[in-house]
């Protein structure tokens, strides 16, 4: 099956394969820098958390995050005098459960355990977030072609109007996934593209609209006022709209996906993160520190190409997979 292989929505164990398969570069990078970090050692001594914490740094995992599993290894030692290596792994794999599993912002609406889950409010509106590069309009296009396989009907809304492409792209992937797109083209006013897509969204009585941002990172004054106005002129039409606002990163850029959660964070109440283009890298351990570093939840992760490798992201079952 290639890109567009509708009708068929994968099984349990096929989204297992998927993720197996996702994130095997950084699994495969991750335990090759542990093993050498032990190799030859029987017990978790200061050497072995010095080469650790550069592993889990080099892995992407952050400073501040890998200094507290590094922290948290040292109170266990002081505690129990004695760490096995064979033992580190079941220790950072329950540390890294625990940094992954963050709580939605508090004061935001629930979000839908699934994308036939029931929704919180209809039509349910989502606002993609995300710099230009990372994949925001791919995951904007897997997100609508999910909730469609899933009985749904959604509409799009082409709110980048700073660059022409995007607002080609987006069409191009409407029509592709076969669902309505509202657009009014290069330099229409953001908000009033947002305002028409909802209100058709409202009078086709859709049940989920996706409306595309712009991605300029260069003027935050600006990208903060645009995103407040969105929320604003949607808020004319349902009081609670946005109801996810949906900040889409790069896993391959590493700490750069950090400094572009921190900043878009500081920009607007961004309360669900989406991970693409882990299956092309070793830098995937950035999950960890992105959970960890802010009180977002991560909610989908990009796999592959397919329209269905982009999945809701479950903390238990990636640490599964990352340790198996």
């Amino acid at each position: 099956m290639g890109l567009f292989d509708f009708l068929h929505k994968k099984t349990k164990e096929e989204e297992r394969q998927t993720l197996d398969q996702g994130i095997a570069k950084t699994k495969e990078s991750l335990f090759q820098k542990l093993t050498k970090s032990i190799i030859g050692k029987s017990t978790v001594d200061d050497a072995v958390l010095d080469d650790l914490e550069e592993t889990l740094i080099t892995s992407d995992v952050g400073v501040d995050t890998t200094l507290k599993v590094i922290d948290k290894l040292q109170q266990r030692i002081k505690r129990d005098k004695y760490i096995s290596t064979t033992e580190l792994n079941d220790i950072l794999r329950a540390e890294i459960s625990q940094l992954l599993r963050k709580p939605a912002v508090d004061g935001k609406a629930q979000l839908p355990a699934g994308f036939d889950a029931p929704l919180p409010s209809k039509p349910y509106v989502i606002l993609v977030v995300g710099v230009n590069g990372v994949g925001k309009t791919t995951t904007i296009a897997k997100l609508a072609y999910q909730y469609k396989l899933a009985g749904r009907s959604v509409v799009l809304g082409a709110a980048d109007t700073f660059r022409a492409a995007a607002v080609e792209q987006l069409m191009l992937w409407a029509d592709r996934v076969e669902v309505p797109i509202v657009q009014q083209g290069m330099g229409a006013d953001p908000a009033s593209v947002a305002y028409d897509t909802l209100q058709s969204a409202i009078a086709h009585q859709a049940d989920v609209v996706i409306i595309d941002t712009a991605g300029r990172l260069h003027n935050k004054v600006g990208l903060m006022n645009e995103l407040g106005k969105i929320r604003r002129v949607m808020q004319k039409l349902l009081p609670d709209a946005p109801h996810e606002v949906l900040l889409v990163l790069d896993a391959s850029t590493g700490q750069n996906a950090i400094e572009q959660a921190r900043q878009f964070t500081q920009a607007t109440d961004v309360n669900a993160l989406a991970l693409t283009k882990l299956d092309g890298t070793a830098k995937g351990g950035v999950i960890i520190g992105i959970s960890d570093q802010f009180n977002i939840p991560v909610r989908y992760i990009g796999l592959g190409e397919k329209m269905t490798d982009l999945q809701l992201f479950n903390p238990d079952e990636f640490v599964d997979s990352l340790f198996a």
